[in-house]
């Protein structure tokens, strides 16, 4: 799903519209365990580099999908309360019936809510966390309006698109460019962190596997099943075709980008 600009203009008409018939973005990875990349390994590894968190931390998790991310946070961080958002209400069922398998399900809440329209007063948590959500709204943008969100020194731990080399391939960069304009390096992200007032704690990239293993297979055995169900449905043929050709510029330009794990701490 990550730079998916069919899906940021889809997702942009639904948190704007308040009736309306799912969009098939959304339909397509529904019952998925994540609705992009990543790892629990990688949400935890990024958690681990937190210090100083009290021993009840109020967790922000915008854009949580199904919430894959946001039930590990609630295991290794027994004391903390996580509130979970999204825009779309069958993926904060499917969370709350993960939590609740999960045992963790008093410490989790879900809200429905736009990630450029979020509900919570200024200073109101000790972390942000957002796992592959941030491309949605831009990562500059992200960062300006959600600090407000934090405490004085918390974190907001996010992950996002980058290029990994300075001079990518012809195929990979007009992907992207069709994409997600704004994809730049992590080096250049760096600095907008920096610029927004956020220190950079540390960054790493996703393994490849949580790209592939984690998603793209979930995703493409997914189509196999919808394909029949939406012949002649032109949205729908349109979003299987472009995750397959998504998926199949990755397996070819892996090296050249990925998801960079940002751990940032608002400015005092």
């Amino acid at each position: 799903m990550d730079g998916n600009g069919r899906f940021v203009r889809v997702y942009e008409d639904a948190r704007r519209t308040a009736v309306m018939d799912t969009p098939f973005i959304f339909t397509l990875h529904e019952n998925l365990p994540r609705q992009g990349p990543g790892s629990n390994a990688c949400t935890r590894k990024a958690f681990s580099m937190l210090t100083d968190l009290s021993a009840q931390p109020e967790i922000l998790d915008i854009g949580c999908g199904a919430g894959m991310q946001t039930v590990e946070l609630a295991r290794i961080s027994p004391g903390c309360r996580i509130t979970a958002t999204d825009v779309h209400q069958p993926y904060l069922d499917q969370l709350a019936g993960s939590a609740a398998s999960a045992g963790v399900r008093d410490r989790i809440t879900t809200v429905r809510a736009s990630m450029d329209d979020l509900p919570f007063p200024d200073a109101s948590f000790d972390i942000l966390w957002a796992e592959g959500s941030i491309f949605v709204i831009g990562f500059s943008e992200g960062l300006v309006s959600w600090r407000r969100l934090l405490r004085p020194g918390g974190y907001l731990c996010l992950t996002e698109a980058a290029w990994f080399v300075e001079d990518p391939s012809p195929e990979a960069a007009a992907f992207w460019n069709e994409c997600y304009p704004a994809i730049t390096t992590v080096a250049a992200n760096r600095a907008i962190a920096e610029d927004a007032g956020c220190e950079v704690v540390a960054t790493f990239p996703l393994p490849k596997s949580a790209w592939w293993e984690n998603y793209y297979v979930p995703v493409l055995k997914r189509i196999e099943g919808l394909r029949p169900e939406v012949a002649g449905n032109p949205e729908a043929e349109a979003q299987i075709e472009f995750a397959e050709r998504e998926s199949a510029v990755y397996r070819e330009h892996a090296d050249e980008y990925g998801y960079e794990f940002f751990i940032l701490r608002k400015k005092e």
